[in-house]
């Protein structure tokens, strides 16, 4: 198993001039989720801490890059990252940007991380909630281990969950590709995959072009769109999303071949994305790609 590409930080989750802060961190995955809990809020959970989110934390969520996002927490506050904000201080986000951060703070310490977009089931009883996490590889027990740095203690008895969020339960979180075969094999149905009032087939092939891409370091902004994505089923190349979701599934048996699908047009992340929430255009940046 060849874990390289996932042991440095790079792109997206190169934290630049900030990567200095992380030599202070905790060298462990529960601890550096702990850190993240104390940096960060769910921009849609803000009332659960009974916060009301400032026009400067509105604008977070639309960060793509690890550099931005710790530029904008020490710029806001220089205190060390290890310690906790207030949670109407903290940086606002989505499940994503927990992911991102966690997954360059596990790199910056030699550990394979990447961060995985799929469905999570322990958010609404029978919904799957499009979801990330991040996916690290434990060198003791050789095996890849998922990690929800986002569900804090708060959170836990929030949505009643009953499980290790440092080791998610492989039914509990299911990666877009595997979701994509539940459906397509009539295990699932379709509509129950999504957030808000978005759900289909349509909806698991964007993150299944989404997983894949991050698999090959380009973690985007879950509302990001380009490439073979798309708003209707009946438009979805159905032989291409099947053989993306065999390489997802298991990324480490084929690795030229997850690397050569990045090649596509249709899952290679342009210059330029079209930002759905803001209904906008963005550029991307960093632009480098490394797998």
């Amino acid at each position: 198993m060849n874990l390289t590409a996932f042991r440095a930080p790079v792109a997206l989750s190169d934290p630049g001039i900030w990567a200095v802060q992380f030599a202070a961190l905790p060298d462990d995955a529960g601890g550096l989720a702990k850190i993240l809990q104390g940096l960060l809020i769910h921009e849609h959970l803000a009332d659960v801490y009974g916060v009301t989110l400032s026009d400067r934390q509105r604008g977070e969520p639309h960060l793509r890059s690890a550099e931005a996002i710790l530029e904008r927490i020490a710029v806001h506050d220089s205190r060390p990252l290890s310690q906790a904000r207030l949670p109407s201080e903290r940086f606002a986000g989505c499940c994503r940007h927990y992911t991102l951060l966690h997954v360059a703070m596990l790199r910056s310490k030699g550990i394979a991380a990447r961060a995985r977009c799929g469905f999570g089931a322990y958010f609404a009883k029978g919904k799957l909630v499009d979801h990330w996490v991040t996916e690290y590889f434990d060198e003791a027990q050789r095996r890849w281990i998922l990690v929800d740095a986002q569900i804090d203690d708060r959170q836990r008895a929030l949505f009643g969950i009953d499980f290790d969020t440092l080791d998610v339960p492989r039914d509990r979180f299911l990666v877009a590709g595997d979701a994509w075969r539940l459906c397509r094999d009539g295990h699932a149905d379709p509509q129950s995959f999504g957030v808000l009032d978005m759900a289909g087939l349509w909806f698991i092939a964007g993150n299944v072009i989404r997983d894949v891409a991050a698999l090959n370091n380009r973690e985007m902004l879950p509302w990001d769109v380009w490439g073979g994505m798309t708003l209707v089923d009946s438009e979805i190349d159905v032989a291409f999303i099947d053989g993306l979701a065999r390489l997802a599934h298991a990324p480490d048996r084929h690795p030229a071949a997850l690397r050569a699908a990045y090649d596509d047009p249709r899952i290679a992340v342009p210059s330029t994305v079209f930002n759905a929430v803001l209904g906008r255009p963005e550029a991307v940046s960093p632009l480098a790609h490394s797998a």
